[in-house]
Parts: structure tokens; sequence; C-alpha cells
């Protein structure tokens, strides 16, 4: 409480400042991860952010999973060389308590023990947004959104068609080929891409304990989206996106982690059709949709200094789910929503091995899940509100009620906005966890968390300069684990808190900055852990991030970023027994810049790591070093 108070003497400071309260809803983005409904988000009590096209086309990434490195309340990890395993940690919470959407489309992978998303081979082609937003949400998402959401948003296209193709080049012996065309005709949008990625990468495994063997990958990936706007109150979208990926693996870290003969294959596809009708002159709108997500991961390991091995994963989801929005007045939308989920899974693992052979199958095995959800999204004069409370019933744990409130009060002298939330979340077991032969269990119930936070933001300036403030904490419970025959039990509990801070500064139109700075406090609360009381895994204390951006001539952009991830732990799990280490902490500068030399043609290039810093985020995997990249593209 006395930090609040501290926060609000300071800000208060800034109130000569005044701004006005109709260029705060000019300049607020419009988000729909927060409430299911386009709100400004100058009107939501959640803390969530935005990476926009312009963002997304000023720093020249590939890969989504580097958009995500900047953001606060965020911790990102990957396994090793490009298209290697790759997770996010929302304030500090596991890898699958993040739900990860495509168009509402649900991707997290139903196969994995630990249903996480992997984000290593996601790339940025045909994004119009991404949409950040921490906290317990399965109020309106149901399972697996303990932490928070990432939803990812596809381009609607517009006006006359647009034709692009774009090729880049550089370390690595990388090489990426796209092409692309969107607009609109009549009743019609359309936007569709195309890409192809190769890389010779670098080793997994880490080059500091002597491995050598380079892990490439290649992919190729499509994208695309169709809208038919069949009357002014009736419209159609089709969404798909295809992945296939092939990603030389290292299946250990550190010494002797080389291991040129595993292979890691990935074919992943995500569908949604739904349709959108309006009546009642918009007081009723009705969304009813039907997604299908597959993700199919084959792993093969030829005998080299570890035992042959083989391993088949195979998840499938079809969920249906129908929408109902009720503009009961300018002052508030109720929503009603019915969502069937069902999941499938098989799997199988083998070890061949003279010594200690291993067979492990999960015959095909399924689950469903039914929710029912109520929202009821309100303000009156400087007070807004969002309330929600669901029901979902589990074909194997039965049912679970979680609950959401968030409220945002505004001084619109000073534009000053205080905020909070509180909700809860659950995660129901994956099919592995259910049903493996050998560490399966059908009696478990799902994890479980209680989370809220609190905080200020202040727009000063119309806006030029927007400072905010959150302190959170998340209380997760019967999360899973073993008991002493290996079988998945209810057993662990976890507690993150954290403070969140960032800033955003547009003062001239030619140049933009932002920043913002994360603290995480993590423990393992487990009763029977070794690690009871001590920080979870993999998770720094301190993460922090600065990104300037320099547009001039209206034609050409600089764009520079500074990532800081302070000390974390890890366990080194080649000892006997296993080890905690400390990652030490690391920080790493990027730059882009692109020249519009007419208006169809644009060079562009990229420098990563620019101070060639050696870092791990998982113990004993490599990271990319001072690397560079060239490309053009043309626009018709």
């Amino acid at each position: 409480m006395a930090k609040l108070k501290l926060f609000v003497f300071l800000f208060s400071t800034f109130s000569f400042a005044q701004t006005d309260s109709a260029k705060i809803y000019t300049l607020s983005d419009v988000v729909v991860t927060a409430t299911k409904t386009s709100t400004p988000l100058f009107e939501l009590a959640n803390s969530i952010t935005v990476i926009d096209s312009v963002e997304i086309e000023r720093k020249k990434n590939s890969n989504v999973l580097e958009l995500l490195k900047t953001e606060y309340g965020l911790n990102i990890t990957q396994q090793g060389s490009f298209g290697s395993l790759a997770n996010v940690y929302t304030r500090g919470a596991n890898t699958g308590h993040t739900l990860v959407l495509l168009d509402g489309i649900e991707i997290n992978m139903p196969s994995d023990p630990g249903g996480t998303f992997d984000f290593g081979n996601l790339p940025v082609d045909n994004i119009e947004r991404i949409e950040i937003l921490r906290g317990p949400q399965s109020t309106l998402y149901g399972s697996d959104a303990l932490a928070g959401v990432i939803n990812i948003i596809t381009k609607k296209g517009t006006g006359k068609p647009k034709f692009f193709l774009s090729t880049v080049g550089g370390s690595y012996n990388s090489y990426k080929g796209l092409a692309g065309l969107n607009g609109s005709y009549d009743f019609l949008n359309y936007s569709l891409t195309l890409s192809r990625f190769k890389t010779d990468g670098f080793s997994s495994a880490s080059e500091e304990t002597g491995n050598k063997e380079k892990d490439g990958s290649s992919s190729y990936s499509a994208s695309s989206r169709l809208g038919a706007e069949i009357t002014d109150d009736f419209d159609l979208n089709f969404i798909f996106r295809f992945t296939k990926a092939d990603v030389d693996y290292d299946q250990f870290g550190g010494q002797f982690g080389d291991d040129p003969t595993y292979v890691y294959k990935l074919e992943e596809s995500a569908f949604r059709t739904e349709g959108k009708y309006s009546a009642f002159n918009g007081f009723w709108e009705q969304t009813l949709g039907v997604s299908i997500f597959r993700n199919v991961r084959k792993y093969s390991n030829d005998a080299f200094v570890y035992d042959a091995s083989r391993a088949f994963y195979d998840g499938r989801k079809l969920k249906i789910d129908w929408q109902n929005n009720f503009y009961l007045a300018n002052t508030n939308t109720l929503i009603l929503g019915v969502e069937t989920e069902k999941e499938e899974a098989e799997t199988e693992y083998y070890i061949f091995s003279q010594t200690f052979p291993l067979e492990s199958i999960l015959p095909k095995s399924s689950s469903r899940t039914t929710g029912v959800y109520l929202q009821d999204q309100f303000k009156l004069e400087n007070f807004f509100g969002t309330a929600g409370v669901r029901f979902d019933d589990h074909q194997r744990f039965g049912s679970t009620l979680t609950y959401r409130f968030a409220p945002a009060y505004i001084i619109w002298e000073t534009g000053t906005k205080l905020k909070a939330t509180i909700g809860t979340g659950f995660k129901a077991p994956s099919l592995y966890y259910l049903f493996d032969p050998s560490y399966g269990n059908p009696d478990l119930n799902p994890e479980k968390s209680i989370g809220w936070d609190a905080g200020i933001e202040q727009y000063l300036w119309d806006s030029k300069l927007i400072i905010g403030a959150t302190y959170f904490e998340n209380y997760f419970k019967d999360l899973f684990g073993f008991d002493e025959n290996f079988r998945t039990i209810n057993i662990n509990k976890a507690e993150t808190r954290g403070v969140e801070f960032y800033f955003i500064l547009n003062l001239l139109k030619e140049i933009s900055t932002k920043g913002n700075f994360t603290y995480t406090d993590s423990k393992d609360k487990s009763m029977n852990s070794p690690d009871k009381d001590l920080p979870l895994l993999r998770r720094p204390k301190i993460k922090a991030s600065y990104e300037v951006n320099y547009s001039f001539n209206d034609k050409a952009n600089i764009n520079g970023e500074i990532i800081y991830a302070g000390e974390r732990d890890d366990k080194d799990f080649s000892q006997f027994p296993v080890q905690r280490v400390k990652l030490k902490g690391y920080s790493i500068v990027n730059l882009a810049a692109s020249y519009k030399i007419f208006e169809f043609l644009q060079l562009y290039a990229r420098v990563e790591n620019l101070f060639d810093t050696d870092y791990e985020e998982v113990l004993g995997y490599a990271t990319p070093g001072l690397s560079g990249y060239a490309g053009i593209k043309i626009g018709l």
C-alpha cells in the first residue's frame, strides 16, 4: 500500500501537464483479447500490451519469439539453434500456463505433457498485431490461461490488390524468401503469404564445452485469411496457417552434447471458420466459430553418443464456440458464451538399447470440455469495470468455476488511471498425464491459480508520454508432479510476485522511444520438494528492455533495442545428484535499419547481438553470437 501511495504522489507532480480526454481516446489502441470485444486500451484495468504491424515492420524480426523478448512480464528461453524448442514464462509461471491463440484458435500442443506452445518455428508472416494479456484469464478462455494469454492476429486485406516479395540472408548461411498478396474486392477481402526459411545454424549444445557440430533447420510456412461481408449485418471469415519444419537437434546441452543424427520434424496446421451476425440494430451480435488445430512431431536419433531412439507425438483439437454480445446501452455490454472442445492425442517413444530398452505408447486418447461464461462490461463516468464468471465441465475431473473482476478509475483532469484486477485460472491435465501407461493418472484434478494486480497509469502531454506501474501476485496449487513410482499426481505449489514498470515517449514525430522493467520473485512452495522456497528455474528476478526508433524523410528508419536479463537458477541434470546452478545475467543489443529507394523497393538490414555477448538461456545450450542479415522487399 505504501508503494502505491508513493506512485500516486510521484505521478501527481505531473498534473500541470493535463491531458485532453478526447486525445486519449483518439490515440489509445483498441484491443479485443481482454474482454473479447473491441475496447479502447485506456478503459481497461488489465495489464495488456500490443505489438502492432508498424513495430513488426521496424524491427525486421523473422520470428515471433524475438518480438516477445522485449515485453515486460515475459521471459523467453530457447534450447539452442534456430527452430529448437522455445518457451514463454508469463509473470514467473510455468511455460504451459500461458494460452496462445492464433485468430481465436488455441494452439497449445495437445500431445505435449505440459500443454505448452513451442515458439521456435512461428514466423511473423502475415501478422497484423500481437496482444499480450497478463494475469489469470480462464473466465473468458478456459484451460491453460492460468497466467496470461498471447493472441496473434492475422492481417485483413484492404484496398487495391498488393503483391510483395522479400528475400533476406546473412549469418549462419541463413536465407528466407517470402511472397504475399492482400487486398479487397467488392464484398471480399483476402491476405496470403508463403515463406521458406533455411539456415546452417550453430551447435545447439554450447561450443564452450567442445561441441562443434552445427544444427541447421529448414521450414515452410503458409498463412491466409479470407473474409466475406455478405450483408451489412453478416460476414464470414476463414483463417488457415500451416508450418512444416525439419530441425537438427542436440538431445542434451553441455559437454558431449553434440548429436549429429538427432532430427526433429514438425507439421502444424490451424484452421478456423466463423460467422458474425448482428441483429436488432446492433443490439445482439453473435459469433459462431469452428476451430481445428493439429500438431505432429517426430524425433529420430540414430545411435551415436547415445542409444538410438524414436518418438512420435500427434495431437488434435476441435473447438466449437458461440459468443453473444448484448449492447444494453452505450455504457453496458453483456457477453454470454458457450464452448465445447475435444482434444485427442497419441504418442510413441522408444529407446533401442541392449542395457535399458524402453517402450512407452499412449494409444489414441481423448477428452472433452464444455464451458459457459458470462461477462458484464460497464462504465459510469470515471469508473470502468469488467466482471465475469465461468463454469467448465471436463469429461474426466468434473467441473470447475472461475471468476474475474477488473475495475479502473480515471481522473480525467490529470490523465491518471488507477486499476486493479483479481481472477482465477485452471489448467486441465494433459492427455499424457491422464492416460500414459507408465506415468498417467486418470484421477488427476486441474492445476489452479488465483492472481491479483494493482497499478497506475499516467498519460501526459496529450498522451505523448505514458508511464505505468503494476504490482502483481499469483498463487498456484495442485500443480502436476510425480510420486515415488513416477505416477503423475497433484502435489506441487508455487508463488510469484513482482513489479512491472513501463514508459512510452513520442515527443517528436521522427523519434519514439519506450522501455520497461520487470522484477519477479518466484518460489517453489511444494511441501516435500528439496527446492522448497527456492526460485523457480529459468526465471530471472530482473528483466528490462529499452528501444528507440528514428524515422526520417518518410523513407528511412533506424531501430535499436537493448535487452537485459538478470541471474536465474537452472539445474545441471548431468550431475548426480542433480545440482542447482546460477546462469549469469546478460545484455544484448540489436539494430535494424531500412531505406525505401522507390515507393515499390525497400532495402533493409538487421544486426543481432551487436557486442557478441556470450550467454545461455538454458544451461548448456548455446545462443546466437554477433550476426547480421540484409534483405530487399519489392511491393507492387
